[in-house]
């Protein structure tokens, strides 16, 4: 009688060897649940070629484990991939192999709050207060120091000095490249904060500037962002505000925070655009801001709105300031790393060097020395010379003669002619034999 059926009790054990089964001869179905366990099973035993491979409806899907059920092909959902976050990735998850040789280009426009052009983004000049054309220290008034940045002030008992500072050494800003400042020390204003003094420090932008620089400004979602350091030696917060100059004057009043005496800080303000506005594509003013160390109750009103563009009113520029600074004798105020760039958010300061902020300062000021000498025995009548400025100015300026060289002879005094934006002509009457001409001008077309 033939035996169909030997229990495992009656096998021997190791009586089954790898030799006494043929190939192929043990299918899934003959096995069961958990009877082959891992254990028994050496490295690399199982080949590929035992694995299932499904059909032409599974290629690209993988196989997924299914909590002790059959395994299946399963498809990646591209949602999967899109939200996939950097966060949950580890160091060296996607080797370097996985990926293509040459990567596509990645627009700016993908990359949000970053501005699309990262040269030349900073619209202010000289925001760094490297370049100090007329001279480093003044008690006026006005255009005396540091380039592009105007200086004023009122009411007061003794005068004020606008300077071109230093940025101490190991500290912040220092280690940031910023060395110079813009720099207002008080006197002594004994009879206290009236309401008609001030002091103010601006700066003025040619509306093409801005209406050329990508920012929509009359776009409640477009941005522009002003940022820079300011340090006082007095501890309070200080006022300030933008200004339009085209159409109807539309202003935007801010407080830079409460500052620590005598310690660095950077403010930083993120401005919308407003429907409103106006600024046109041409060489005039089209927008300013001011920073007001004081501002007397005649110029300022607590019913001022802070961070929203208001028509302006000259009676409340800004919300009523503290005087503190202003009634203590030789406090400072100090300003560097001016930058306004279109974007929402505040990017390093963009430096330049010296050469590139003179440059776009003169512009708008230079000293340009007119010469000319002659030995052909000229003895009356009138000399001049030609002489191109260094830059092509905003506008046609005016020129405006300073000093004479000590060498200068037998001229009277000289004085410009035929004025253009390229360059004019220095002239001076003869007035005796072998005259020479050789006077320094200043030329001005500030805003």
């Amino acid at each position: 009688m033939a035996l169909t059926k030997i229990s495992t009790d009656g096998v021997k054990d190791d009586a089954i060897t790898k030799a006494k089964i043929p190939a192929n001869q043990i299918e899934a179905s003959e096995l069961a649940d958990n009877a082959v366990d891992t254990n028994a099973i050496a490295d690399q035993a199982v080949a590929l070629s035992k694995l299932p491979h499904g059909d032409s409806n599974n290629n690209g899907k993988f196989l997924r484990a299914n909590n002790g059920a059959d395994p299946s092909f399963e498809t990646i959902a591209q949602p999967d991939l899109t939200n996939l976050s950097a966060s949950n990735l580890t160091s060296g998850t996607i080797p370097d192999a996985r990926l293509p040789a040459t990567l596509p280009a990645i627009s700016g426009a993908n990359l949000t709050n970053l501005p699309s052009n990262r040269i030349n983004r900073n619209l202010i000049i000289n925001g760094a207060m490297q370049v100090a054309q007329r001279g480093t220290s003044s008690t006026s008034s006005g255009y005396k120091t540091v380039d592009r940045i105007l200086f004023g002030y009122s009411g007061h008992d003794e005068a004020l000095t606008q300077s071109q500072g230093d940025v101490a050494s190991g500290t912040t800003p220092y280690t940031l490249g910023f060395r110079k400042t813009f720099k207002v020390t008080n006197g002594n204003q004994t009879s206290g904060a009236g309401s008609s003094d001030y002091v103010y420090i601006d700066y003025s932008f040619e509306a093409q500037d801005i209406a050329n620089s990508g920012w929509n400004y009359n776009s409640a979602s477009s941005f522009v962002t002003f940022s820079f350091w300011i340090k006082s030696s007095v501890a309070q917060s200080f006022k300030g505000y933008f200004i339009t100059d085209d159409g109807t004057d539309y202003s935007y009043a801010f407080d830079t925070g409460s500052l620590s005496a005598n310690t660095w800080t950077k403010v930083t303000k993120t401005i919308p655009g407003n429907s409103n506005l106006t600024i046109n594509n041409d060489n005039g003013k089209g927008l300013a801001f001011s920073l007001w160390p004081f501002i007397g109750t005649d110029f300022s009103s607590n019913s001022t709105s802070e961070d929203a563009w208001v028509t302006h009113s000259g009676s409340a520029r800004t919300k009523d300031a503290t005087s503190t600074w202003y009634t203590t004798n030789d406090a400072t105020f100090e300003i560097t790393g001016v930058q306004l760039e279109v974007g929402s958010v505040a990017t390093d300061f963009e430096h330049r060097s010296f050469g590139q902020e003179l440059a776009l300062c003169q512009r708008y000021f230079e000293f340009n020395r007119g010469g000319f000498i002659t030995t052909t025995g000229i003895s009356s009548g009138y000399i001049g010379m030609t002489q191109s400025f260094v830059v092509g100015k905003r506008a046609s300026p005016t020129v405006t003669r300073v000093s004479d060289a000590a060498d200068q002879n037998s001229v009277g005094t000289a004085f410009a002619e035929s004025i253009t934006i390229n360059g004019f002509r220095a002239v001076a009457q003869v007035t005796g034999a072998a005259p020479k001409l050789d006077t320094l001008f200043k030329i001005e077309c500030e805003l």
